[in-house]
């Protein structure tokens, strides 16, 4: 039952991204499904994986660690998309593929040099509060100039696009103008760069098919797919 539940939920969650992109206007090869694993077993991301599921996404360094060595799959690409610490910046880059949650000098200078280490650069989003709540994380919407100029001077770092947790509502159309608001920033960034930034990040579960209409090109998806979260 399970396994069937986790492909069902794919199948219908690519066919939705498919639907709602022609529907506005955009090509739904440019959005793609970060299946997000926080909390669940090795075995959920195999099942997935069978699946034809590729991109997952964990929130915590330390949880994943462990995860990771022991999914038995090929090729998957792993995203942090939970606050990094700065002690936690070595493992990340060793762990990750690519890293989301840039929020502060602070972390992209101790991660620019954890992948100097490495033979290759690592691709890396920045993340915005776009609702400019004190308790999460992310650089403010008038900061960002400065973090992409500042990410952009990084030899061992490639600056991919932007991502967001927009402030929970029930409702899912209330994240419709935090969406839109960072597909602007994203254009803003852009008019001055000769390489522009493709990416945003942007819906979760009960939002994604808004962050679709909006712009989003990675939807971070987790209940939709394996169901409610297993507690810790």
């Amino acid at each position: 039952m399970l396994v069937l539940n986790i492909a069902s939920n794919l199948k219908r969650l690519w066919g939705e991204i498919e639907s709602i992109a022609l529907a506005c206007g955009r090509n739904p090869e440019e959005i793609r499904l970060l299946a997000v694993t926080k909390t669940l077993p090795p075995d959920f991301v195999e099942t997935a994986h069978r699946a034809g599921q590729m991109l997952f996404g964990e929130n915590r360094v330390q949880e994943a660690q462990p995860k990771i060595s022991l999914v038995n799959a090929k090729g998957l690409e792993w995203h942090l998309i939970g606050p990094l610490q700065s002690n936690k910046a070595q493992p990340a880059v060793e762990l990750f593929d690519v890293i989301q949650t840039l929020d502060r000098p602070k972390i992209v200078h101790k991660v620019n040099r954890c992948a100097a280490k490495t033979a290759n650069t690592l691709p890396v989003f920045i993340e915005v509060n776009i609702g400019e709540e004190p308790q999460k994380h992310g650089v403010l919407p008038q900061e960002l100039p400065g973090m992409v100029e500042l990410v952009d001077s990084m030899a061992s770092l490639d600056l991919q696009g932007l991502m967001t947790i927009p402030p929970y509502h029930e409702e899912s159309q209330a994240s419709r103008p935090y969406f839109k608001k960072m597909f602007q920033l994203l254009a803003e960034v852009n008019r001055s760069r000769q390489k522009p930034l493709r990416e945003l990040s942007m819906g979760m579960s009960h939002d994604y098919r808004i962050g679709i209409e909006e712009g989003a090109t990675l939807l971070r998806v987790g209940t939709a797919i394996f169901g409610p979260r297993w507690q810790r």
